[in-house]
């Protein structure tokens, strides 16, 4: 590409990703070199980039490279889950609108439309991934129904089951009536919910009196098989044996007395319904009750909802609290905050359900991954989620990972009989055959009389076996990879799958290799947008990644994401901090375009004021460079991204370049323009992990490199010598100039007239910087002094004052004006507040605050005062 020309993101970006893939420089393979490993958190293979997987993976985007530049064997392992409720549902959806419905298909049939999906929708993620810069190691990508990856799930579910971790039961679950089918504590999201309190009499049997309940949810009333009371509560002595009616069904059922029950709550009587609530059923096996079941799978009301058979749960809510109102029933109504629980997948409002599941016992496991995380074996970062971890971990629950989807790992349980326990564990029906003849003793059975489970695995229970199966740990755990690879070093992810994924994954870690999955978890935080509100398409206030990328660039947008992104605080995202990272990218192309403008003279001996300038930015690189350091070891990639970017946009396009630069028409040495590449050749290095492509695109363009020098496998620059008595020599040269050019531009003093510069040196400032002082606010006579000369305009640097010459360079006549006017204006002023100081009723009655305030007004303007007067002295 000319130099002349603007540079094209697009065009670039797409050349040097090619060539990084063609070059396999993203491939990793078992060698000597120490290891680097991240495994990617599969996105669900129905998924599309949003802003959350765009700051996710430029942050491990930004780890990998920086590893490969520090000469590590860098491994990032790209793959999707296979999202068994997401992507049935889009499976169902996709079907549905051709007019297909999925409960007349067989297993197969389905599976094979879940595969075409799959196939055509599933790489869209990763290939969207190639635009931001994702340098993964395609070769290795995985998913999670990969055949070896299904076989390394079913291994481990048949091996936890052999140890009797894993059972089955029939247990009160979450229902999902959308997605039809149950899921664990951890994927509900419980929020709070103004719903009502309703109060209904039910009629004593054989009796004109009446007991009043009051429920949430009245259309439960007709699976209500007993009424409770509290066995201490005085007021229901005299129901003690009898039974209650239940409205619209008319059954009776006998009134029980149990602990639990709240005297407090509601009316102190209980309805119990051990169907549809985890207390209810606890009382109901503590006192033998019938169970009545409802609802269909889909929380519509089943043959036992009478007359409201086939109706939608709320909607038979509204029509059975209006026939209790027609009835006499509904006595009162009252507002009431719920908790109401919702499925983190679907969003449909949870029913618990009784069903018969498969659980693994999670508490013997979880020890290990506790004391892991608290003995700091695995660093959480932010560690404020280390004590949310601990709670998680401490009241850990057993993890019912059945699911009543057709699409996922199907549970390897073989049934033969029609008993409950007619069943067997198995890694194939082969061996499934063997087992159920030897369990039940009967050596006529055959395959056809052996049917699999039907329902497929949690999700979670294949991606906890990440950071191992995509090595083939499972299957093969001495192979040369695992060994190598494993643990890995870096997990990036979001806290809300701290426990979802992260904690089960040092669980299967522990478990399955003695070993913890990872080092270090760095947990980003929720991208939102100025109104702190979550970005999400439903709000329609997310941006497309993609065009944002279009738009700015990989390398704007990445810098963009990353300029205000603490680990474990959320990102206030904006696209303005794209445009700043865009513009970033300019800057640092037009310096590079500035540097290769310079006309260079082999003859030509470099001269001080270069000299100075290359050693301080020498020193100034080596103390940034020390800087960021400290922020990766810290996982503060803003800071270690903020530390770069001020280094190169101030102390190197700002300061070095003018520094050095020849004056128009002039040339450059040779030495100096040597020195000048060598420091943006370091530059380039330790902004590529942010900057990929405008880094490599100027690394390649400085001189001619065989694909063994590009600058993604070239050398992290080696630390080396600071001197803190030239950094500091600098930060009051800068001063100086700056000061010097504010008078040139105050005064209209051309920047191109050479002007004389004084310095009163009370601070004894090192002259070192005089030859870049001189250069940069072209002084063409430079001279210690005693005191201010007559007819100079002057400004203070710490001690020091500096005075330039006036006569000449400015209409004295004009200036005296302007400042006599000014001179009248801050003494006016002054005049006011002193007559506010003055009044002792403002000093006594108005806040400390307020007054300070005006003091601070007062002493301000007599100082400009004096400097007024001073510098009208110097225009007599």
């Amino acid at each position: 590409m000319s130099l002349s020309q603007k540079y094209d993101t697009q065009q670039i970006e797409e050349k040097w990703y090619n060539y990084w893939l063609e070059q396999g420089y993203f491939h990793s393979e078992v060698d000597e070199r120490t290891p680097y490993t991240i495994v990617i958190p599969p996105p669900n293979v129905t998924g599309v980039l949003h802003m959350g997987h765009m700051l996710n993976n430029t942050i491990q985007d930004v780890l990998i490279r920086r590893a490969r530049l520090k000469g590590f064997n860098a491994c990032w392992v790209p793959g999707t889950d296979h999202a068994s409720i997401a992507t049935e549902a889009k499976v169902v959806a996709k079907l549905k609108a051709e007019g297909i419905d999925k409960n007349d298909l067989s297993r197969e049939e389905f599976l094979s439309h879940a595969w075409d999906w799959t196939h055509k929708h599933g790489g869209i993620i990763l290939e969207q991934l190639k635009k931001l810069g994702a340098s993964c190691d395609w070769e290795r990508t995985k998913f999670t129904m990969d055949k070896d990856m299904s076989a390394s799930v079913i291994k481990v579910f048949v091996n936890l089951y052999e140890k009797g971790l894993i059972y089955r039961g029939y247990r009160m679950v979450n229902w999902d009536p959308e997605a039809k089918t149950t899921l664990s504590d951890e994927e509900v999201i419980y929020q709070e919910k103004q719903g009502n309190l309703y109060y209904l009499t039910y009629k004593i049997e054989n009796s004109d009196e009446t007991v009043t309940i009051a429920t949430t949810r009245p259309e439960t009333i007709l699976g209500d098989t007993a009424i409770c009371i509290n066995p201490n509560d005085e007021r229901f002595f005299h129901l003690k044996g009898k039974n209650a009616i239940v409205p619209i069904v008319n059954r009776p059922v006998p009134i029980i007395e149990d602990d639990y029950v709240d005297m407090e709550f509601g009316t102190g009587c209980l309805k119990v319904t051990p169907a549809h609530d985890e207390n209810d059923k606890a009382i109901g096996e503590r006192h033998n009750l019938e169970v009545i079941d409802i609802f269909n799978d889909d929380a519509s009301l089943n043959s036992f909802g009478m007359h409201y058979q086939g109706m939608d749960r709320f909607e038979a809510r509204k029509a059975i609290v209006k026939e209790l109102e027609d009835l006499g029933i509904l006595i009162k109504t009252e507002t009431h905050i719920n908790k109401i629980g919702t499925s983190e997948r679907t969003g449909a409002v949870i029913e618990p359900k009784l069903s018969d599941q498969w659980f693994l016992k999670m508490k013997d496991l979880a020890k290990p991954a506790l004391d892991a995380v608290l003995d700091k074996e695995v660093n959480l970062v932010p560690d404020k989620f280390v004590n949310t971890y601990k709670h998680w971990m401490e009241n850990v629950r057993d993890w019912n990972i059945s699911r009543q989807l057709l699409w996922g790992h199907q549970i390897p349980a073989f049934f033969y009989g029609e008993a409950k326990e007619d069943f067997v564990v198995a890694e194939t029906i082969e061996a499934a055959l063997e087992k159920a003849i030897a369990k039940s003793g009967n050596k006529d059975l055959q395959l056809k009389d052996i049917r699999q489970d039907s329902d497929a695995l949690d999700t979670w229970f294949s991606s906890w076996l990440w950071p191992i199966s995509v090595f083939n740990g499972i299957m093969e755990p001495d192979n040369k990879e695992i060994n190598y690879y494993y643990p890995t070093n870096d997990l990036v992810t979001a806290p809300e799958i701290l426990f979802f994924w992260v904690a089960r994954m040092i669980i299967a870690g522990f478990e399955f290799r003695g070993k913890k999955p990872f080092t270090n978890v760095y947990l980003t935080g929720i991208v939102r947008d100025k109104q702190r509100r979550k970005m999400s398409k439903s709000l329609g206030n997310s941006p497309d990644p993609i065009l944002l990328i279009n738009q700015y660039g990989a390398d704007g947008v990445r810098v963009g994401m990353l300029l205000s992104s603490p680990a474990g605080n959320d990102l206030m995202f904006e696209e303005d901090l794209c445009k700043q990272g865009s513009a970033f990218v300019n800057k640092i192309w037009n310096s590079f375009k500035l540097i290769k403008s310079w006309e260079i003279d082999a003859s030509k001996k470099q001269n001080l004021a270069s000299k100075i300038a290359i050693d301080w930015y020498k020193s100034k690189f080596q103390k940034v460079l020390l800087e960021i350091e400290d922020h990766y070891s810290k996982y503060r990639m803003s800071d270690a991204l903020m530390s770069t970017y001020k280094l190169i946009w101030d102390d190197y396009c700002s300061w070095l370049l003018e520094m050095v630069k020849p004056s128009f028409g002039d040339s450059m040495d040779q030495k100096t323009y040597n020195e000048i590449i060598s420091i943006l050749e370091d530059n380039l290095k330790i902004v590529h992990p942010f900057l990929p492509f405008i880094s490599e695109e100027i690394w390649q363009q400085l001189k001619p490199r065989t694909s063994e020098e590009a600058l993604i496998i070239s050398k992290w620059p080696e630390p080396g010598k600071i001197d803190s008595v030239i950094i500091n020599d600098f930060n009051s040269a800068s001063e100086v100039i700056s000061g010097i050019r504010n008078i040139r531009k105050d005064k209209n003093i051309s920047f191109k007239d050479a002007i004389k510069l004084d310095i009163l040196n009370t601070e004894k400032i090192s002259e070192t910087f005089n030859p870049v002082i001189v250069k940069l606010g072209n002084i063409s006579e430079l001279n210690y002094v005693e005191k201010q000369v007559e007819g100079t305009l002057s400004f203070r640097v710490r001690s020091n004052e500096y005075f330039i010459p006036i006569e000449g360079a400015i209409d004295i006549d004009a200036e005296r004006t302007k400042l006599q006017e000014e001179l009248k204006y801050t003494q006016g002023f002054l005049k006011s507040v002193e007559k506010k100081l003055s009044n002792e009723r403002f000093v006594s009655n108005a806040p400390e605050e307020v007054v300070a305030i005006e003091k601070a007004k007062q002493a301000d303007a007599e100082a400009k005062i004096e400097v007024l007067k001073s510098s009208l002295s110097t225009l007599k």
